[in-house]
């Protein structure tokens, strides 16, 4: 099965469950940008809650596609993500194994939203031990071909995950909180269960999905 999807900055679990329920990935690179998704914005879980990181964009990205979204170099984005997710990941058992990796590509000259979240999905899948097949969109098609699942956009950042027909949420232990926070990006079970991020992945996947 292949599927046709858009890219996520640090994607949250139901856009892995999502995908690595299909063999093949096709990522959408000729889309027009969605302001106000999760293609430049995650979230993790710290000491005071959920906090959401977002990538700036430049303004002059209307109607823009995807692969042309800018990012704006005038703040400080890179230290504040980085300032953020080390404080809130800084003594998961799995930190120091990945950290550096993760460090090295945000803080890597990207001019691209797009180049940045491909680096960063490639970051994702080898550190699961996943190995996809991952090709780009040539042209934008609304329709794909029968034999495409189009995965764009199904998950939503204003569509709650209860609703998703793919990600069941599985407890692992997380830095923070008594309760359980789900969906979080894919960063917050990487740091905290290491090798055994895919297996909670998996066990996530709903339906004949992971089978």
């Amino acid at each position: 099965m292949t599927a046709l999807v858009d890219l996520h900055y640090l994607p949250s679990l139901e856009y892995f469950t999502a995908i690595l329920s299909v063999e093949k990935i096709i990522i959408e690179k000729h889309e027009q940008y969605v302001k106000q998704s999760y293609r430049n914005r995650c979230y993790i879980n710290t000491a005071n809650g959920l906090l959401k990181l977002v990538v700036p964009v430049t303004a002059k990205h209307s109607k823009a596609l995807v692969c042309d979204v800018k990012i704006d170099k005038n703040g400080n984005w890179q230290n504040n993500h980085w300032r953020a997710i080390s404080s809130a990941y800084g003594k998961a058992p799995f930190f120091d194994h990945y950290g550096d990796e993760l460090h090295d590509i945000l803080f890597k000259e990207h001019h691209f939203l797009y180049e940045l979240n491909m680096e960063l999905l490639s970051f994702c899948l080898q550190n699961l031990q996943v190995s996809l097949s991952l090709t780009e969109s040539t042209s934008y098609q609304k329709v794909p071909q029968n034999d495409i699942t189009d995965l764009r956009s199904i998950i939503n950042a204003k569509k709650p995950h209860s609703d998703s027909d793919y990600y069941l949420p599985v407890p692992y232990l997380q830095v923070f909180g008594n309760k359980f926070a789900s969906n979080l990006s894919i960063i917050d079970l990487l740091f905290c269960e290491g090798p055994n991020a895919i297996q909670i992945i998996k066990s996530s996947m709903k339906g004949d999905l992971n089978k």
